[in-house]
């Protein structure tokens, strides 16, 4: 009886840890995934063709800078576990390495992404009056990589240090001024879907300036040098190279997707890109789940506490498969009242229902696979999940090529096309995760990492 009390306490605390980490972390995470929602709903109102353009455009830069999420995975890990231990300098001087290293990283990955802009979206299908619009959304917002890439480092500093509400107001501050530029420069100036391009990049700019500078005070004020440091920026890589791979793997497998939309037509590519934008957008409750579990665990291992570790890992698990439930549900009754925000045919309107239906299916054991994930990269499991991904992501592209050429031809491109793509992604590719993860999870070795103290 009484050690069932302590254990119910005890998991009643965990979850109040999580909430506060979580609700926080949620406004942060969906700053990008808001931008580009916002550009679909009012970039849907040009016309079929520019929304199918921002399709195309906003793959490419959600791909690019999504690859740099390890800049603030790795720091988050890294900050938790210093600061677990008691580190607190050398945690501080771990963040700032991988700002440099997000700017450094920022600037290259965004002039090479304007000059490539063109063949990148020729490359996902792009053709004739759409490919005009992606290029033009692309060269605009990619403008803006850099402040995102320093947004994602500030954030992995403010999360490992468990103070995230700073994140939720910045969060809060770039999605409206996206959105009031969006409706100037879109529908104010008429400057079509390169006019919400810019938009997105003053958001992101307003967002990382917010940031850096008490990020950057608060660094200061422990004594902290702010020069760029060769070996820490290099350290500061290498540590994050496991989780490029794995989000490679990952996004490879996105890319993917959106060139089988593209192969059912342009009404099937532009509904996509409303699903997929709400889909993100939802993702980002789940993974905040999973971030707020990461700084817990990664703390709790930078201290010794395993069993605590452990615990926490059970309870997040349980979380993320009860928040992806709801979600899931959410996402599709939302479906039919939500489709004529984004775009007045019917075709399509049809088409992004049946797409976001199939994607709810999913939610819930997504909720519970993320949640595992951001456990395994808080515990610096990072090669695992860079092997196992890279494995799901290779079955699940073979799954599309047939898709393509063998199930396409006999069901059309009707809502049976756009269901089996989505239920494709949400039990292939999701699916194949959550037996990596889970399997993972149910052993030792995630913990007897570089982690562990």
């Amino acid at each position: 009886m009484k050690q069932g009390a302590l254990r119910r306490r005890g998991d009643g605390k965990a979850i109040r840890q999580l909430a506060l980490l979580a609700i926080p972390t949620f406004g942060q995470l969906i700053a990008e995934p808001a931008f580009v929602l916002i550009d679909t709903a009012i970039v849907g109102h040009v016309g079929t063709t520019a929304l199918a353009g921002l399709s195309l455009g906003s793959t490419i830069v959600l791909t690019a800078v999504g690859l740099c999420i390890f800049l603030a995975y790795a720091t988050t890990s890294q900050v938790s576990r210093l600061f677990g231990a008691g580190k607190r300098r050398e945690g501080l001087a771990a963040a700032v390495d991988s700002l440099w290293l997000a700017l450094l990283i920022g600037v290259v990955l965004g002039a090479a992404i304007f000059s490539f802009a063109e063949l990148l979206n020729s490359a996902l299908g792009g053709r004739g009056e759409v490919l005009a619009q992606a290029v033009a959304y692309t060269r605009a917002v990619v403008l803006g990589v850099p402040g995102m890439l320093l947004v994602y480092a500030s954030n992995g500093l403010f999360r490992g240090l468990q103070k995230v509400n700073i994140t939720l107001v910045v969060a809060v501050g770039g999605a409206l001024v996206n959105t009031v530029l969006d409706i100037i420069f879109v529908i104010g100036l008429g400057w079509g879907v390169g006019g919400s391009g810019f938009a997105t990049f003053i958001a992101q700019w307003f967002m990382a300036l917010c940031l850096l500078v008490p990020a950057l005070r608060w660094i200061r004020a422990e004594g902290v040098s702010l020069r760029p440091r060769v070996a820490g920026i290099k350290a500061a890589g290498g540590d994050g190279l496991p989780l490029f791979l794995r989000t490679l793997a990952l996004r490879v497998a996105l890319v993917g997707t959106v060139v089988a939309a593209a192969a059912i037509g342009d009404e099937a590519l532009a509904a996509y890109q409303v699903v997929n934008a709400g889909w993100n957008f939802v993702l980002n409750i789940l993974d905040s789940v999973a971030i707020a579990a990461q700084t817990l665990v990664g703390a709790r291992l930078g201290a010794g506490e395993r069993e605590e570790a452990r615990s926490i890992t059970r309870l997040s698990a349980r979380v993320g498969l009860v928040v992806g439930i709801f979600m899931g549900a959410a996402f599709a009754l939302a479906s039919l009242p939500a489709a004529p925000l984004f775009t007045e045919s019917a075709g399509v309107q049809q088409l992004i229902a049946a797409g976001m239906i199939a994607a709810g299916a999913g939610l819930p054991l997504e909720g519970w696979m993320w949640a595992l994930d951001g456990i395994l990269i808080g515990a610096g499991d990072s090669k695992y999940l860079a092997k196992t991904c890279a494995g799901v992501a290779a079955v699940y592209l073979v799954a599309l090529v047939l898709f393509a050429v063998v199930l396409l031809p006999r069901i059309g491109d009707g809502l049976a096309a756009m269901a089996a793509l989505w239920l494709l992604f949400d039990f292939v590719l999701m699916g194949g995760r959550a037996v990596t993860n889970g399997l993972r999870a149910r052993g030792d070795d995630w913990m007897k990492g570089p982690m562990a103290p």
